[in-house]
């Protein structure tokens, strides 16, 4: 990809020069240091999430087909349910995936110069030691499972394709071109940094209330044969609750279901705050020091 001037890698270094770790001195603090580096770093990649969200052209949503989010039926794991798996390996791994997604905007939705896996390591604010890495192995992953389709190039980064959502090896094809709801999720998510603030169960909870939300207007009980088909463990359900009410981007309520004539039980109900994912921004800073 070339700009006027020069290459887009060659402009990325004079805007982000190398980091120069700053020497500890007596009565100085590493874990200070540290965090400080892990905030620009996410600074960093945020710049960058914005910069590839705006050349993709997005506008509106990035749409994920309800087979993505929901199980056919109860017992069932769907493809988010599967990418969670693994600890920080399925968080970069959904993180990857959900970028791929986001970029590949036209049929026969590829990119067909995708970054490298250094790059892809800076866009999604992994370690620099062991970044590539992870998004090397997580690329062949997303391509054994058939999620994508790679095209080998001699000595350049493969073409990556996406493929149907649900891992059978199909086409891809966009949800709204099928007739069908789909699970909508703001351009900002990614514009914003939202994508490298939220852990991957965050993230995942956040999709599947993004899809039980549709399109009602006032929030909502989520009834348990639905909640079994997301495949989200009560633990995982818990924690990701929390983790986005501390980011003010979930509203859970205690409502009374039933008839008056009926057992009524209170009940958690659930909005998702639309408008502050599209107008807020994590503060990187902020949570590298709460951790």
């Amino acid at each position: 990809m070339r700009r006027s001037g020069g290459t887009f890698a060659t402009e990325r270094k004079k805007k982000y020069p190398p980091y120069r770790r700053t020497p500890l001195t007596a009565g100085s603090s590493c874990t200070k240091v540290g965090d400080l580096l892990d905030a620009d770093r996410h600074e960093r990649a945020r710049d960058l999430l914005a910069a590839a969200a705006d050349k993709s052209k997005r506008g509106g949503n990035v749409p994920f087909p309800l087979a993505f989010v929901l199980a056919p039926e109860a017992g069932g794991l769907p493809p988010l349910a599967r990418f969670i798996r693994g600890g920080r390996g399925g968080e970069a791994r959904l993180r990857l995936y959900l970028s791929i997604t986001m970029m590949a905007t036209r049929h026969p939705y590829d990119l067909s110069t995708p970054p490298s896996p250094n790059h892809w390591s800076e866009l999604l604010a992994l370690p620099a030691d062991a970044g590539p890495r992870r998004v090397s192995s997580n690329i062949k992953w997303l391509g054994k499972n058939n999620f994508i389709r790679l095209t080998p190039r001699p000595g350049r980064p493969a073409v990556i394709t996406l493929l149907d959502p649900s891992g059978g090896g199909e086409p891809y094809v966009r949800p709204m071109t099928q007739g069908r709801r789909y699970v909508g999720v703001p351009v900002e998510f990614w514009r914003h940094g939202w994508l490298l603030a939220l852990s991957a169960t965050a993230t995942a909870l956040l999709l599947v209330l993004l899809e039980h939300q549709g399109g009602y207007e006032e929030a909502r009980y989520v009834m348990r044969d639905r909640r079994a088909r997301y495949g989200l463990s009560a633990d995982t359900w818990t924690l990701a609750r929390k983790e986005l009410e501390q980011h003010r981007l979930l509203h859970v309520s205690r409502t009374p279901q039933g008839s008056s004539f009926d057992y009524r039980r209170l009940r958690n109900t659930y909005w998702v705050d639309l408008e502050a994912l599209k107008t807020t921004s994590p503060d990187f800073r902020e949570l590298s020091r709460s951790q």
